[in-house]
């Protein structure tokens, strides 16, 4: 083969750059061809042909014994000619087995067979039934045709079963010897897809032509949404279909939309392919492609996707994510994204380049694989402002993220007496607004099971003594603290810090008074560290001078605690003779506790330097373990006293259903709590706030309501500063409220009041992985590229909806309201007040639409806001979002096929607004 140079088959074109990367568009365009040059059709790869053994021939010769003679070998011919006319081949090779319900004929003179009446036949793999059969043994044909009645109406069309292929035709014209097949109007089912042909010929069990056939998805066989004609077609089950020219209809009218040839991929299996992109334009980086490119199917346990993105004016952006999965052992999947972005055009004031990226891993390990250790993981990190800056419309739901995290652990149990518990844990977390980034490499974890030392041999522990146990853990960790611009880089480690913690504590309890429980607690703790400081006064420079030394320190320090609580059971009984009250009884369950602990100063590990001013020289006091990884020990002594108080509220109501027999139990409060504590060792402000917590949830579990405040109880001086002396001697109130909040949560959908479970939606695996939310409160992401919508079918109900109306409407309602209270120093101000909305209705049983927005009440604007819209079109989808304001103000329109058979068969657009100078 020969390659002839492209300026002898081409004519020169002169281009006016437009675009800055001319170049790169037309070596893209180059590369394309070349692609198509040398690409082939996807096929099914043919067996590989097996390895023959090679003969291996014996070299030892062995004699024979001339006594031995060999026998002669004499043939003997029979005097009888054989017959010179060679036997007919029998029609048949196999049993037949045939009846019909009207009768059967068998006509010798013509030799036929004749089947009248749901008849049917069964010959090797072969079935036929239908109205009439006729079985023509002389040429080796069964014809099979449908019966006419008197009103010309036709009935039991044949079926025609080989194998696992199925064909529903008008008739049908089979040759038994060479299995060949004519099928007039036939119909079958090819992998989800349903192809209707004029004239079908059956080459063999695996190959079919086709002559003017329509290829569909719509399960509205008769009169489908949409068709691809195919003038001729060659089918392979399971396998391939490749057909010449073909273009769509739709609703019988034809459209440009067509192939002079293609060839589609038929299989039940997982395969490898194209992914198109997402097409569309960005005013500030041009036209743009995005999330195309191709999948690799690479095996049953782990798959490849290979997406990109390209903008006319330079900008491009790489998806690599892969899934993998191992049944009964584990699952997971990761991804990296890469993003280039070229804002304006080289040479204008406003060009701006830069790149971000994000890395993501998701694993689980299946409980069933090894109980005694597991491994999991999940990492979201990357760029700060990937989210922010990222042009994906993946990312959309995800840019009010101000946190990434992740997590990689690794635990085992050993078993014995004692138990020992091993964990090693690497964490991340990364404020995307300060690009400040913490992260733990690693954390090792480990701890031996509660001993005790006097329990006895027999019966249950009892007393003071049998109850004391003591066990040991150990946390090892090297923390390090950096920002997006040392990240992955050797500087990183520079501020590293290492440090190991032994802890042992003893405890011990019993009953005091048969109602009361009473704890003790001692723990002795001992932290090791590599970092530790000296600081000093530098009189030359006049500051104070911190200095970092590398090497091994330690402290120890113990405290100890106690506490004694009970539990006290209330009832409020509303009962009286006669009278059946809708509240029947409150049930209050009251936790009192109080405990008292002691924690010692360690003024050991505490050293001073003078500073000298003009004023004079003072002294200062620190601890070189003050920038270690666990922090400096105690200075001051404290020996407080603690109080808190839990409620929980009950109630009994009478049901509803006249034949309940017990009253119906519901939850006023699940928690009402109080807590509070006093300082004996404090030389003033010895009583801490109040701090109240509470929560409930009510309308059948769908509102969950939390709410918290603080209550100081000293007063303030005119300076807004806490002064010791209570607010109720300064004139005012017994406790000053100083923050308060409440947070309520709603959902809510048709399905509540019809006593139907929601179905649980698919999750936005994307979104969640990304650290986005559950729901749908920030908007719903959507991925117009690589659409994968799947064929479900409307759930059936047990009436059936109205022609004229939908008069049961299903909608869905999400709500959170969030307000918090300051008055720390007297501001007396709202801090924050927000709700956030969301919600779907379905307007009619096509048309869906739907909202996510909310309202800051404090700063007077609404939030984040996307609209929806969404029409069923049987056999295809068309959806809209719109996000009509803020900085990401854009729209998308898709509309494509649902089957994930033809799901590249789609348009979507993608538009951002003109930039706002």
């Amino acid at each position: 083969m020969a390659f002839q140079k492209p300026s002898h088959t081409f004519t020169k074109i002169h281009l006016k750059a437009l675009r800055t990367n001319n170049f790169y568009i037309v070596f893209i365009l180059s590369f394309t061809v070349f692609i198509n040059t040398f690409s082939y059709a996807q096929e099914v790869p043919k067996p590989k042909d097996p390895i023959k053994p090679k003969p291996i021939n014996d070299t030892l010769v062995v004699g024979v014994d001339s006594l031995f003679s060999q026998p002669i070998n004499i043939k003997e011919k029979d005097t009888l000619v054989s017959d010179s006319i060679p036997k007919k081949k029998e029609f048949l090779t196999d049993v037949v087995k045939y009846k019909a319900k009207e009768y059967v004929s068998i006509n010798q003179r013509l030799q036929k067979i004749y089947l009248y009446d749901e008849a049917e036949v069964y010959y090797q793999d072969m079935e036929i039934k239908s109205g009439i059969i006729v079985i023509d043994y002389s040429k080796n044909l069964v014809y099979a045709g449908r019966l006419k009645d008197s009103a010309g109406v036709y009935s039991q069309a044949p079926k025609f079963k080989q194998g696992a292929n199925l064909v529903e035709p008008d008739s049908i014209i089979f040759n038994t010897e060479t299995k060949k097949a004519l099928i007039y109007n036939s119909r079958t089912e090819q992998s989800g897809g349903y192809i209707d042909a004029a004239l079908t010929k059956k080459e063999n069990d695996s190959v079919y032509f086709i002559k003017d056939g329509k290829f569909t998805t719509s399960e509205n066989r008769d009169d489908p949404e949409f068709y691809f004609y195919m003038r001729k077609a060659k089918i392979v089950p399971n396998k391939k279909v490749v057909v010449g020219l073909t273009n769509m209809y739709i609703y019988n009218v034809p459209t440009p939309i067509g192939l002079p040839f293609a060839y589609f991929p038929m299989t039940d299996k997982q395969t490898s392919g194209i992914i198109f992109p997402s097409f569309g334009q960005e005013n500030e980086r041009g036209y743009f492609l995005q999330n195309g490119g191709y999948y690799f199917a690479i095996s049953d346990y782990i798959d490849l996707a290979v997406l990109g993105d390209y903008y006319t004016n330079g900008s491009y952006g790489l998806r690599v994510e892969s899934s993998y999965a191992w049944r009964y052992h584990f699952r997971g999947n990761i991804g990296f994204r890469y993003e280039n972005l070229i804002t304006s055009e080289r040479g204008f004031p406003d060009y701006a380049k830069s790149s971000v990226y994000n890395i993501r891993w998701s694993h689980n390990q299946d409980q069933k694989s090894n109980p005694s250790s597991r491994f999991s993981a999940s990492v979201n990190l990357g760029s700060s402002r990937y989210y922010q800056e990222s042009l994906n419309q993946l990312n959309a739901s995800n840019f009010l993220n101000n946190t990434l995290s992740s997590s990689v652990s690794y635990s085992k149990t050993f078993q014995g007496e004692p138990q020992v518990n091993m964990s090693v844990t690497a964490t991340h977390s990364q404020n995307t607004n300060t690009q400040q980034i913490n992260m733990t490499l690693p954390t090792f974890q480990a701890s031996v099971s509660r001993i005790f030392p006097f329990e006895p041999k027999t019966g249950t522990k009892k007393g003071i003594i049998q109850n004391v146990n003591f066990q040991y853990n150990v946390r090892a960790e090297n923390r390090i603290q950096t920002t997006d611009s040392l990240f992955f880089k050797k500087e990183m480690f520079d501020d590293a810090l290492t440090g190991v913690q032994h802890s042992i504590p003893f405890t011990t309890n019993f009953k005091l008074f048969k109602y009361f429980s009473l704890s003790a607690n001692a723990n002795f703790d001992e932290n090791w560290t590599l970092n530790t400081i000296k600081r000093y006064y530098d009189t030359t420079n006049d500051e104070v001078v911190t200095e970092d030394i590398r090497g091994f320190d330690s402290f120890r320090t113990y405290n100890f605690s106690t506490s004694i609580g009970t539990t006290i059971y209330g009832m409020f009984d509303f009962k009286k003779e006669g009278k059946d009250p809708k509240i029947q009884a409150i049930r209050h369950v009251m936790r009192p506790s109080i405990s008292y602990n002691i924690n010692p100063a360690f003024d050991e590990y505490y050293d001073t330097f003078d500073v000298i001013t003009a004023n004079g020289t003072t002294r200062q006091e620190y601890s070189r373990f003050e920038e270690s990884i666990f922090g400096a020990p105690n200075k001051t002594f404290s020996s407080s006293l603690g109080i808190s108080v839990a409620n929980n509220f009950e109630a009994k109501i009478r049901d509803k259903d006249s034949t309940a027999t017990e009253p119906k139990k519901i939850i006023l409060l699940n928690n009402l709590n109080f807590a509070t504590s006093y300082n004996f060792a404090a030389d003033s402000l010895r009583w801490s706030p109040v701090r109240v917590s509470g929560g409930t949830q009510i309308l059948n579990d769908k509102m969950s309501i939390n709410f918290g405040a603080v209550l100081d109880p000293y007063a303030l001086d005119n300076n807004n500063n806490k002064i010791d002396q209570f607010n109720i001697n300064n004139g005012g109130s017994l406790f000053r409220l100083t923050n308060a909040n409440i947070n309520m949560s709603y959902t809510l959908s048709s399905k509540s009041f019809s006593g139907e479970t929601d179905t649980d939606r698919n999750a936005e695996l994307e979104s969640l992985r990304s650290g986005g939310r559950s729901d749908d409160l920030f908007g719903k992401p959507q991925d117009f590229a690589d659409k994968r919508l799947t064929d479900e079918d409307r759930s059936e109900k047990d009436e059936e909806p109205s022609e004229f109306y939908n008069y049961k409407i299903p909608w869905s309602l999400r709500l959170a309201y969030a307000v918090n209270y300051s008055n720390n120093a007297r501001e007396n101000e709202i801090s924050s007040h927000s709700l956030m909305f969301s919600g779907d209705i379905e307007l009619s049983p096509k048309w869906t639409v739907g909202a996510s927005s909310g309202y800051d009440f404090k700063n007077q604007g609404f939030t984040y806001t996307q609209l929806r819209f969404e029409r069923d079109l049987l056999s295809w989808r068309m959806n809209f979002s719109w996000i009509p304001f803020s900085t990401r103000s854009s729209w998308n329109f898709f509309i494509g096929i649902k089957s994930s058979l033809l799901k590249d068969i789609k348009y979507d657009q993608r538009k951002r607004p003109d930039q706002q100078l």
